[in-house]
């Protein structure tokens, strides 16, 4: 998992990645290919 200030970068990467609000952070997390993870905040 990689923490990062843009996630929007990230999520342009692949169509499957979505972004995810979970106890204040911002998640990315992709179901299909599990290697495009990161955290914000």
């Amino acid at each position: 998992m990689k923490i990062r200030n843009s996630l929007k970068s990230l999520k342009g990467r692949h169509r499957d990645c979505r972004v995810i609000r979970r106890r204040g952070r911002v998640y990315v997390i992709n179901k299909t290919n599990r290697r495009f993870k990161a955290r914000q905040g």
